[in-house]
C-alpha cells in the first residue's frame, strides 16, 4: 500500500508500544540459536537472527494442540484466538505460511489452524544473517511471499516500513513514522538485492525440471537406496519444516470414562508408524516399511506433488531440515542435484 521509515532511536518505542497493546510474537535468542517465542519488550526481539529452530506456522499451528473436550454428551471446541503481532518473519517463512494457508484453506477448511492465522498481523523482515545451510536465493524466483501485512527493512540509521493491508497500515499508531523518500525505497530494494548473493547453496533448476526430474525417479531403487542409505527414520527433517502440515490425532478419556479432550500432535512421514494401519484379527499393515520408501515420499511430495497447486516445489530453502538432520542426508540441495544429475 504506502511506505513509511522509522528512526532507529525510535524503533524500541515502536515496539514497546505494541507489546503493550497486543500479544507479539518474534525471533528472540535460546542460548545460541534463536526461536520465535512471546516478546516481553524491544530488548529481546532479535531481528539480527539466521534462522529459528522451528518455523512460524508453530503460532497457528502448535506442536501440541487441543481441539475439544466432550463428555457423555456435549462437545465443545477449545481453540481460543488471541490478538496476536507476529513481528519479523523472514521471507521465505512467509512463503511457508503462504503454502500453509492455501493447503489448509482448500476443500474442508482447517479452522483450528485458520481460527488463530486470522487473529495474527504478520510484518516480516529483511534477512540480516543467511544461515549455513540457506539455499532460499534459488526459491524466490519461484512465487514470491504473500501473506504478510506488512515488510520491515533494516536501513543504517532506521526501518523502512511498508504496508500490504489495513491490518500493516493499523500499526503505525504504534510508532512515529514518516513517509519513506524515494532514496529510503531505493536503498531498502539493495539491501534486499545485496543479501541475495549470500546463501552459499544454490540450485540452478527450474520447479517445472525438478518436478519432471523427481517424478521420473519413482521407480530408480538403487538412486533412492543410495540418497537414502543412512537415514535413521526420525522425522527431524518433517519437524523442522515450514510446510509440512501432517498430524495426529489423539482422544486421552478421564477417570469417569465418559468424558475428555481431543488433541492433535504433529506427524512425521518419515517415521516407520507413520504409514501403519490396523487390520481386521490384530494385524497390521505398513505401506511404507523401508525407509527407502518413506524418503523417497517425502521428496515427491515436496519437489513434484504440490507443484501444480502451489506454482513451485513445497519447499522454501530456509535450510532448517539440513541442519537438524542427525545423518546430515536431508538436505534439499543435495538430494536435487544428485536426482538432477543421476544418468
Amino acid at each position: 500500500m504506502s511506505s513509511y521509515y522509522i528512526e532507529g532511536r525510535d524503533f524500541a518505542s515502536f515496539v514497546d508500544t505494541l507489546v503493550q497493546d497486543a500479544r507479539v510474537v518474534g525471533p528472540i535468542a535460546k542460548r545460541q540459536k534463536f526461536v520465535f517465542g512471546e516478546v516481553s519488550s524491544a530488548q529481546d526481539l532479535r531481528l539480527d537472527y539466521d534462522v529459528t529452530l522451528l518455523p512460524p506456522k508453530k503460532v497457528f499451528f502448535p506442536p501440541k494442540q487441543e481441539i475439544a473436550r466432550f463428555d457423555a454428551t456435549t462437545v465443545e471446541g477449545t481453540i481460543e484466538p488471541i490478538d496476536t503481532v507476529l513481528l519479523g518473519v523472514h521471507h521465505y517463512d512467509v512463503r511457508g505460511i503462504d503454502m500453509t494457508d492455501f493447503l489448509l484453506r482448500e476443500g474442508n477448511a482447517d479452522w483450528n489452524y485458520l481460527a488463530q492465522r486470522e487473529a495474527t498481523t504478520i510484518v516480516a523482515s529483511n534477512v540480516q544473517r543467511v544461515a549455513p545451510r540457506a539455499f532460499w536465493a534459488s526459491m524466490i524466483d519461484k512465487v514470491g511471499p504473500q501473506g504478510h501485512d506488512a515488510y520491515l527493512t533494516k536501513l543504517d540509521d532506521g526501518y523502512v516500513y511498508e504496508t500490504r493491508t489495513p491490518k500493516g497500515e493499523a500499526l503505525l499508531a504504534h510508532g512515529t513514522f514518516r513517509d519513506a523518500t524515494a532514496s529510503d525505497i531505493a536503498a531498502a530494494q539493495k539491501v534486499h538485492a545485496d543479501v541475495l548473493g549470500q546463501c552459499q547453496q544454490q540450485l540452478p533448476y527450474t520447479s517445472a525440471e525438478i518436478a519432471t526430474k523427481i517424478r521420473e525417479s519413482y521407480s530408480n531403487e538403487a538412486l533412492w537406496d543410495e540418497l537414502s542409505r543412512n537415514c535413521f527414520s526420525c522425522g527431524s527433517c518433517n519437524t523442522v519444516c515450514p510446510t509440512c502440515y501432517c498430524f495426529d490425532m489423539r482422544d486421552t478419556w478421564n477417570l469417569d470414562q465418559t468424558s475428555g479432550s481431543r488433541t492433535r500432535y504433529w506427524d512425521a512421514c518419515l517415521t516407520k508408524e507413520f504409514a501403519a494401519i490396523s487390520m481386521p484379527g490384530g494385524l497390521k499393515e505398513n505401506f511404507r516399511e523401508h525407509h527407502q520408501s518413506r524418503f523417497r515420499h517425502r521428496f515427491m511430495r515436496k519437489g513434484a506433488y504440490l507443484n501444480e497447486k502451489l506454482g513451485s516445489p513445497a519447499c522454501t530453502g530456509c535450510g532448517r531440515c539440513s541442519m537438524a538432520c542427525t545423518a546430515d542426508i536431508a538436505d534439499p540441495v543435495r538430494v536435487i542435484k544428485t536426482i538432477m544429475e543421476w544418468s
